[in-house]
Order: C-alpha cells, then sequence, then structure tokens
C-alpha cells in the first residue's frame, strides 16, 4: 500500500507534461498509454540519476527506473503495444547539459530540461 502512495503523491506533486524546463526534483508526467508516471532527476557527482516510476492505472504495481546518464547519453523506457500496435517509448537523454524527455520520439516534440546548479 505504500508503495501506491508514492506513486500519487509523485504524480500529485508532477509538473503537467508540457514544453519546458524541469529542474533537479521536479517531477514530469509521463504518460506510455495504460502506464502512466513520473520522471525526475538529481544532478550528482558522476552524472544526471534519472528516476522514472511507472505504473498500470490505479491498480497496478508501480515499477522503478534508475540511471545515471552523463553527457550524451540516452536510456529508454517501453511499454508494448497491443498485437498490431506500436510500443509506447519514453527517451530521456541529457545532451548540452540539458535532459531530454520525449515521449514516442520519433512522433511527439520534446521536453527539454535544465539544472538549476548542475554538480559536473
Amino acid at each position: 500500500m505504500r508503495r501506491y502512495i508514492t506513486l500519487v503523491a509523485l504524480c500529485i506533486a508532477a509538473i503537467p507534461a508540457h514544453a519546458g524546463e524541469l529542474g533537479a526534483m521536479k517531477a514530469e508526467s509521463i504518460d506510455l498509454g495504460g502506464f502512466l508516471g513520473v520522471v525526475y532527476y538529481t544532478p550528482e557527482e558522476d552524472g544526471y540519476r534519472v528516476v522514472t516510476t511507472i505504473a498500470q492505472g490505479e491498480a497496478g504495481l508501480p515499477v522503478r527506473f534508475v540511471a545515471i546518464l552523463t553527457e550524451n547519453q540516452t536510456v529508454a523506457v517501453s511499454v508494448p503495444g497491443k498485437l498490431g500496435e506500436s510500443d509506447q517509448i519514453v527517451e530521456i537523454s541529457r545532451v548540452g547539459g540539458k535532459l531530454v524527455v520525449s515521449s514516442n520520439p520519433d512522433i511527439d516534440g520534446i521536453i527539454v530540461a535544465s539544472p538549476a546548479a548542475a554538480v559536473e
């Protein structure tokens, strides 16, 4: 039950998904079809610690993905589509000192995030 409360709290704290800046420890909502979640990062000595948490609907078990991204690295989180449908993908990259979050990168726009105070 605690993990559901944590996911709900993160979703409430999340900024609605739109193009804009995502500061350190500020969450961005993501939608991967029937899976909803949030992405946030913290600057660390060895890179940006990016945390992505998703769950299927309200009753789904939350799953967390964590990655440390250095300059020019990318990580993707994907959810397979139904038979005959495309996968849902969120791609997270660190480029030019900014964090770039893109849902279905070939289709949708890009959300660019830059840290308020990055640790290099």
